[in-house]
């Protein structure tokens, strides 16, 4: 579980980092999620990654942090079929809009959250 984990902190990283080098090719990826497929593939993503942080929580630097993390992401994942494709359309055009700086500032928060991640992911001392 522990590496799983740290994938998932390594992906949520990535992704910043591509949002702030590269907003267009993040903002072309997150089209795939405007269809009912789509929004099933993030739904379960979501749902399992809620899952697997909560179960490496006990063992993480930061548990309650990790804890309250898993759940937001697990509600989240399972809210996500009942946004629907349209207002998941809406969004993504209004984003669009918006043009690459508020994709930017998103992808730094976006980092924050993958380095707080692996910060919490580490051992507390005396564990291994």
């Amino acid at each position: 579980m522990k590496y799983l984990a740290w994938c998932i902190a390594v992906v949520v990283l990535l992704a910043g980092i591509t949002g702030i080098v590269a907003p267009d090719r993040l903002l072309s990826l997150r089209g795939l999620a405007a269809t009912q497929a789509g929004l099933l593939a993030v739904s379960v993503a979501r749902v399992a990654i809620g899952v697997v942080l909560i179960m490496t929580a006990p063992h993480s630097r930061a548990p309650k942090m990790l804890q309250i993390a898993g759940a937001a992401v697990l509600l989240a994942g399972l809210a996500t079929p009942l946004f629907g494709v349209e207002r998941t359309r809406a969004v993504l055009d209004w984003e669009a809009a918006q043009g690459a700086t508020l994709i930017r500032v998103g992808s730094v928060i976006v980092v924050a959250i993958g380095g707080l991640l692996a910060m919490a992911l580490t051992p507390r001392r005396g564990h291994v």
